[in-house]
């Protein structure tokens, strides 16, 4: 009779793999699409946002069916976050690469030779010919069923990370005939999108591009005046959470970190002037959270895997909105609020053309890339709006509730076409030869070598707005531009021209339109960003419900248990995974498989650690709230 019964569904195996893995329920965008192109053999090329789970959409894959992955990975740090979070989870998975000692290297080859990995991590120059004799044959002998390319983006000549060995990783096709390929990155614009499928020589690939936006990020962009009491006022709305400075020279970085290490902010430089060892215990302090702040030039980049930044801030403007959109990415990779700050000033761009310049770097391309990014800092509209339509994505919303323009932090000055006007005119006596500097300067009446000898002192504007403090005007001139009433004429020193639209406003023409202009205030304690996405991620965008006292608790638990395995704490628990253990904190295994983020291993190791941990608090605490 049990043959007349209906067969049962086949189940989901990589739902399963989730579960039992990482302890997911369900699927993030486009995960499930680029899951299904590398287990179809189909090449494919992947952009996700950061914390859009592009690492899963290679690892998971790797769990079902016969061969090996490899996932060439650009740095050693990052391998081993990787691989130490996937051994965590009870998937068979080790790197090769240059840092490790002989011994380690051969016990990996035995393991590869063995069958006992699912996932190999390697640096594109070990595939790309300088992994010694026989590496590529060993892997061919082996079975390699995918090859994935993470930061993919390097690989292309319009990147901007541009790594001559990633240029390499082209000859794969014929190093690995047969073998699909399959790039990601996090930050791809079409272009280089299309650069990357060529160089890749990726065969008709399946293309999926996710949403560039991060709800779960607040965006502020401050016109730059005290930098350092700016940067200490942001510190301070995040007590005892983690964060990353960036500055644009080295200088700078260890001038700011001195600095706020003297007013009481432990913080450590990073920059690639540091000697080695120095440089490598500072992210090690960072990823080990034994300090919460660093402050860094560029140079702190892309191993830098820490989930539970919960601010990054930028005391001058990234060279290009890849930049921004990558560094600025590093806050809130977890999926929880975070805050992004860009503190800017018209002189940024002089000193990147300057260090472009120095660098034969300032092509074309680099001066459209910069102009793009003062155009962002010194816009008044919606960042994360403007932001993903850089990328040549359609905002769907008409406010994000996550930024100085639609949290209502900007305030209208008054008589704005009045205001307008004054500074067109000025720009007019001017004769349309200076730039913004200049034009700043006159308005505010200020007594300069360049003024007296050009007698700008006796054009009528001189003065004009002498009360107006110089970031606020220069935010005025941008706000202009941004609007068509002023441009910019020449590359390396631009000065200021009145558009037809901005005579047009002078003249008081019909047609020349009303409009607004904004000035900053100092922003409150950051709103927390809503939570806009899929229901695989609806847990986890706020504190709500969430014991604080347990929470530290456990945390200081995490962080134990990392010292005492050597691994990053996040690679034990996610802060994410850490909030959902103190709201429901489960009495058991079972209960304890139903927190977001805790597969079968997790539960088995370290689970009965924090259970124990939860019990103990739950003896002196409040009672627990029902789920």
């Amino acid at each position: 009779m049990n043959e007349d019964r209906p067969r049962a569904e086949p189940a989901d195996p990589l739902a399963e793999a989730l579960k039992r893995h990482w302890g997911f329920d369900g699927f993030l965008p486009l995960q499930r699409e680029a899951m299904a192109a590398i287990r179809e053999g189909r090449d494919s090329l992947v952009v996700l946002p950061t914390g859009g789970g592009k690492s899963l959409c290679f690892q998971a894959p790797a769990l079902l069916g016969e061969g090996l992955a490899v996932v060439v990975s650009p740095l050693i740090a990052l391998m081993k976050d990787q691989v130490d979070g996937l051994v965590a989870n009870g998937v068979p998975a080790a790197f090769l690469n240059s840092s490790q000692p002989p011994a380690e290297r051969r016990r990996v080859r035995e393991r590869l030779v063995g069958g006992h990995l699912r996932l190999l991590y390697v640096s594109p120059e070990r595939l790309a010919g300088e992994g010694g004799e026989g590496f590529t044959e060993l892997l061919a002998r082996v079975g390699v069923r995918y090859l994935a390319i993470d930061e993919a983006h390097c690989i292309s000549q319009w990147g901007h990370a541009f790594r001559p060995e990633y240029r390499r990783l082209g000859s794969l096709r014929e190093i690995f005939p047969g073998v699909s390929l399959h790039g990601f990155t996090a930050t791809a614009t079409r272009r280089v999108r299309e650069d990357i499928v060529e160089q890749l020589g990726l065969e008709r690939p399946r293309v999926l591009v996710g949403s560039f936006d991060r709800p779960n990020l607040v965006y502020r962009v401050f016109r730059r005046g005290d930098a350092a009491s700016q940067v200490r006022r942001v510190i301070e709305r995040h007590p005892g959470e983690a964060g990353i400075v960036y500055c644009i020279t080295r200088r700078e970085v260890e001038s700011l970190a001195s600095r706020l290490a003297a007013a009481g902010f432990p913080a450590l430089p990073y920059h690639a002037g540091m000697d080695a060892a120095e440089r490598s215990r500072n992210q090690d302090a960072f990823l080990g959270e034994r300090v919460g702040i660093v402050v860094a030039t560029v140079a702190f980049g892309m191993g830098i895997d820490r989930p539970d930044v919960r601010f990054v801030l930028h005391t001058g403007s990234p060279r290009s909105l890849e930049h921004y959109q990558q560094e600025s990415g590093r806050a809130g990779r977890d999926g929880l609020e975070a805050e992004c700050v860009l503190l800017y000033s018209a002189a940024d761009f002089v000193t990147w053309r300057r260090l472009l310049e120095r660098g034969d770097e300032l092509d074309d391309s680099a001066r459209r890339l910069l102009a793009d990014m003062q155009r962002f800092a010194g816009s008044i509209r919606c960042r994360h709006k403007a932001l993903v339509e850089y990328f040549g994505e359609e905002y769907p919303s008409r406010s994000c509730g996550a930024c100085d323009w639609c949290l209502g932090e900007l305030e209208r000055v008054a008589e704005p076409r009045v205001l307008a006007q004054k500074i067109l005119s000025c720009v007019l006596r001017l004769r349309e030869r200076w730039g913004m500097v200049q034009v700043v300067d006159v308005l505010r009446g200020r007594d300069t070598a360049k003024i007296r000898d050009n007698r700008h002192d006796e054009l009528s504007t001189f003065g004009l707005l002498d009360g107006t403090p110089a970031g606020e005007l220069r935010g005025y001139v941008e706000q202009l531009l941004d609007r068509g009433l002023l441009a910019h004429d020449g590359d390396r020193y631009p000065v200021l021209k009145v558009t037809e639209a901005g005579r047009d406003l002078l003249r008081e023409r019909e047609g020349s339109g009303d409009f607004d202009l904004y000035r900053q205030r100092r922003p409150k304690r950051p709103k927390r960003a809503p939570a806009r996405g899929g229901a695989a991620r609806e847990i986890v965008d706020s504190w709500e419900g969430v014991d604080r006292d347990l929470f530290d608790s456990l945390r200081e638990l995490r962080r134990k248990l990392a010292a005492e395995r050597e691994v990053p704490p996040y690679v034990i628990f996610h802060d994410s995974t850490l909030r959902d253990m103190a709201r429901k904190r489960p009495a058991s295994r079972e209960a304890l498989l139903t927190v977001y983020g805790i597969g079968e291993k997790k539960a088995a190791d370290p689970g009965p650690r924090f259970l124990e941990a939860i019990a103990a608090h739950g003896e002196g605490g409040p009672p627990a709230p029902t789920v």
